[in-house]
């Protein structure tokens, strides 16, 4: 608060002091640097945005610009990774329930509804706690970080995908190609891989790209609670974080992240809302 307070005040005696009559300007020549001198201080010490620095520094002396740009790196890494490991596992685990059915299918359903009946940021940021406690999840193979992160936003996000995948396979599995398929002789796997799956590649690319952009406030909140992506790695809600404690005297430092998390979140979900109209534009106009 005090560097604020300190930037308004040097600020008011320059604005007074160049909007006051000549005579009393050319008297008052002490006041006109002094304000100029305490402004020109407190913008070079909090780092205020510069030709130098376009956002501005952090209190730390780090480039916000970069940082950010550092920020979407580890984002979109996160959100990709995640989503292809999820989508990955949800599709084979839908395809595997939605087929069989009988107990396999009862076992992977019980499944995601025990997982499905925790909220989802809760459960994903006490996987993400427990992983970061001690050494790591899984005997230590997976240390706390980048890597834990991906695996908890996929661990969460693969039941959605599978209860889908399961809903389409069961709708298909009655279809008559896949019964001329099965009459012809052809095994499960084929007829799963082979004649199912394709028929599922619309609706997979829809929700993954739809996925994306939950991914990144998932990264985000994470990191924000400080279970995310750990220091030094630049993370927007790692820095969302530390722009609260600073938001007085560095306002910028928080705009810059949170505009940028919005916009790609924003961008992805329109992409993802164009594709559905033109991939399925049955679903889109109903």
């Amino acid at each position: 608060m005090a560097p604020f307070i300190v930037v308004a005040v040097g600020g008011v005696l320059a604005l007074l002091a160049a909007l006051l009559p000549w005579g009393h300007r050319r008297r008052a020549p002490l006041a006109i640097g002094v304000g100029a001198l305490i402004l020109a201080i407190v913008l070079a010490a909090i780092g205020w945005p510069g030709a130098k620095h376009l956002f501005g520094v952090d209190p730390l002396g780090r480039d916000v610009f970069a940082r950010v740009l550092y920020g979407a790196r580890v984002s979109l890494l996160v959100a990709f990774v995640a989503t292809g490991i999820s989508m990955i596992v949800g599709v084979v685990l839908g395809l595997v329930a939605g087929y069989f059915r009988g107990a396999v299918d009862m076992g992977i359903s019980r499944l995601i509804d025990v997982l499905l009946a925790f909220p989802i940021l809760l459960l994903a940021l006490g996987v993400a706690s427990a992983c970061s406690l001690g050494h790591g999840c899984l005997g230590g193979v997976l240390k706390p970080g980048l890597i834990v992160v991906i695996f908890v936003i996929a661990f969460v996000n693969w039941t959605y995908i599978a209860r889908i995948v399961r809903g389409q396979v069961l709708s298909l599995r009655k279809e008559e190609f896949v019964e001329a398929a099965r009459s012809l002789g052809a095994s499960n796997s084929r007829i799963i891989f082979k004649e199912i799956l394709p028929n599922l590649v619309t609706p997979i690319i829809v929700y993954a790209t739809l996925l994306i952009p939950q991914n990144i406030l998932f990264e985000a909140a994470l990191s924000f609670l400080g279970a995310g992506v750990q220091p030094p790695t630049a993370s927007w809600g790692a820095m969302l974080a530390d722009a609260t404690s600073i938001f007085n005297s560095a306002w910028w430092y928080m705009i810059f992240p949170g505009v940028a998390l919005l916009v790609t979140v924003l961008a992805f979900n329109l992409v993802g809302d164009g594709l559905q109209d033109a991939l399925q534009p049955k679903s889109a106009s109903n």
